[in-house]
């Protein structure tokens, strides 16, 4: 009998064994799957985000951030300028948009969110402050007397409660260095930016441009805990030595070429060609920096159309060697990995 009920009782304990893994792996596979893209219209599976541009514009107002007011433009205006460009990209398998103008440049998320319900697509903007541009033209009088917590805080109440009132949240940080080496107000920037993104998950996409400003970048953001993960080093692309991508995305950074024009279209498929060579194609971004909308020129001034990388780039990228499967790579799984919200802290 003593016998019988021991087997009983081992049986019993490798079910409850097999019940627990069971279910951390469930539960494993159910953080995976549950992380989203935040939207103009709220959260989205990453699974789902599809064909995305990673870094474009529809409007853009450089007048400063003393004199910008959503009374300089008129939103309907803005998106019939903008409409038939989106349509277009939409028909040629775009399906996701990452509208990268900042706080106090003529972020507008009202005109994004028509876009959105307008097309179908997925419309993504951002919290953060520019801080390029000549005496850091763009960022508002409190930026330069406030600390980087107190910015922070100011980015994390637009991710809890929404974007000036409208409810709509941000999906990234988007900011912007300047100096070289970096002045305060760029470590200032860096340091708000690393302290929303251990609050919130959201991703940091900072205009960056040379290696030196971007790796000043990445040490200040492991300084505060934060991975390269989590960085985007935006206009990557402008950056002429290729050993200097390769090392960015070696750290861990996400290496944004977003400078795609109709006159460079081979010199970017052999710089993705080489990080891919360097087993580092999952490790970048693509995208124009194309639009917009300008509330200074008439008529809204020239818009440049975001069709390049669908119509002149991708048969270029298999002119140079690329699979279907590593396409789908850049275009689609990249992106959702770089913006998934997820707080991602350096590993020790």
């Amino acid at each position: 009998m003593k016998h019988y009920a021991n087997v009983s009782f081992t049986k019993i304990r490798l079910a409850l064994i097999l019940l627990i893994v069971l279910m951390l792996v469930t539960y494993c596979k159910k953080e995976s799957s549950d992380r989203i893209i935040m939207t103009v219209n709220g959260p989205l599976p990453a699974s789902l985000l599809g064909i995305s541009l990673t870094h474009e514009h529809i409007l853009v107002d450089f007048i400063g951030a003393d004199s910008v007011n959503e009374s300089r433009w008129d939103r309907e205006e803005v998106i019939n300028v903008a409409l038939p460009f989106i349509r277009h990209i939409k028909d040629l398998g775009c399906t996701s948009f990452f509208e990268c103008t900042p706080s106090y440049l003529g972020k507008d998320p009202l005109i994004l969110k028509a876009l959105s319900d307008s097309t179908g697509m997925n419309f993504i903007t951002n919290t953060g402050y520019y801080g390029a541009g000549q005496n850091a033209k763009y960022i508002p009088d409190h930026g330069f007397i406030e600390s980087a917590d107190r910015l922070a805080q100011r980015w994390i109440k637009e991710w809890k409660e929404g974007i000036n009132g409208t409810g709509i949240k941000p999906g990234f940080i988007k900011i912007a260095v300047n100096g070289t080496p970096l002045t305060d107000m760029d470590i200032k920037l860096v340091k708000a930016a690393a302290l929303t993104h251990l609050e919130t998950g959201l991703t940091i996409a900072s205009h960056t441009g040379p290696a030196v400003l971007a790796f000043e970048e990445i040490e200040i953001l492991k300084n505060e805990g934060v991975s390269p993960e989590a960085f985007i080093w935006v206009h990557a692309g402008n950056e002429k030595d290729i050993e200097k991508l390769i090392e960015g995305a070696i750290e861990g950074a996400w290496i944004s070429i977003d400078n795609l024009n109709e006159n460079n279209v081979s010199e970017i498929a052999s710089k993705v060609n080489a990080l891919r060579i360097n087993n580092l194609l999952n490790k970048v971004l693509i995208s124009h920096d194309a639009g917009w909308y300008d509330p200074a020129m008439e008529n809204g001034g020239e818009y440049r159309g975001y069709n390049t990388l669908f119509e002149k780039l991708i048969p270029a990228l298999k002119v140079e060697g690329l699979t279907e499967e590593e396409i789908n790579t850049l275009l689609v799984k990249n992106p959702a990995h770089a913006f998934q919200i997820s707080i991602r802290k350096l590993r020790n």
